[in-house]
């Protein structure tokens, strides 16, 4: 009930009044990962870091002070995280305890997440078989379809990161999504050239026919959360990003204001697909906002 009356406020104040205050806050909580997969920048095999409860309990505090009301834990992989008797189930009830309306985790799902208190959860999933192994390791795709089907949970949906490896497993990965009952939905998204990365990068003529495939998924009802507006700005990227919609607190506790890609240099090269549906809700288009109220509202 609390959110059904925060965001419409949050955002007609941030529409029509251009007060810049996050929703939701991208908190890293450690960067122990249990793969090294190759498009990533953040996981650390020597000496990770695994930040403490009472570490995560204040950057809690700040970003809810910031306006933020929704949190995503992330990694590494964040069911890894423990400190003494606090598990990863500890820090959800942690951000309700402090006022956030929900709390996400996103998972690599080589480990049983059964017991789960999240309000929603995101599984990386880099296509079907041989192309997620790729990515990921030998074995991954299997121990993934495993720990999903045994997860029992409402809310488990799948977010793909397309790039120059796997590209030509987009198809089937959303036919996998559809058919599979214990996912709700799928969302796409591209690499961004992170340093060392690079060759990951989806030629740009490819990523567009990539589009306008999701898109067409999208308009027969396969269950993609993209609206068919952001997906088209994705296309070019030539849009004013409203990335402060979301901070970041990074594993080594940085504190970013906006998603990290711009102090990266990488934002013309975007493929964070959020990017897309936040300008195409501020520009007040109603597919997309129809998509945002699905989320954030009605949990569909």
């Amino acid at each position: 009930m609390k959110s059904l009356i925060y965001l419409p406020l949050w955002f007609v104040k941030a529409r029509f009044l251009g007060i810049k205050k996050p929703l939701q806050t991208v908190l890293f909580i450690n960067d122990q990962c249990n793969l090294t997969c190759k498009h990533c920048a953040i996981y650390k095999l020597d000496n990770p870091t695994i930040k403490s409860y009472e570490q995560v309990k204040e950057e809690l505090e700040y970003s809810y002070k910031l306006g933020s009301r929704f949190v995503d834990f992330e990694g590494g992989e964040p069911t890894l995280w423990k400190d003494g008797e606090h598990d990863l189930n500890s820090l959800i009830r942690l951000s309700k305890q402090i006022g956030f309306y929900s709390a996400t985790i996103t998972t690599n799902a080589q480990r049983p997440f059964t017991e789960s208190e999240a309000d929603s959860i995101w599984v990386s999933l880099d296509g079907i078989g041989e192309y997620h192994d790729k990515i990921r390791g030998k074995g991954a795709f299997e121990r993934l379809v495993q720990n999903i089907e045994t997860a029992n949970h409402p809310e488990l949906s799948v977010n793909m990161v397309v790039n120059s490896l796997n590209y030509p497993s987009v198809e089937e990965t959303i036919e996998f999504a559809k058919n599979n009952p214990h996912i709700k939905s799928i969302s796409i998204n591209f690499h961004t050239p992170y340093e060392a990365t690079e060759y990951l990068t989806l030629d740009w003529e490819i990523r567009k026919q990539v589009i306008d495939l999701v898109i067409s998924k999208k308009k027969a009802g396969y269950p993609i959360m993209n609206s068919v507006s952001g997906l088209k700005l994705m296309k070019h990227n030539q849009f004013k990003k409203e990335c402060w919609v979301s901070n970041f607190i990074m594993p080594d506790g940085t504190r970013l204001s906006e998603c990290q890609g711009k102090a990266a240099g990488v934002c013309d090269q975007c493929g964070f697909a959020m990017a897309g549906e936040m300008r195409s809700i501020f520009n007040l288009t109603p597919d997309t906002i129809w998509a945002g109220i699905k989320l954030r509202l009605l949990g569909k």
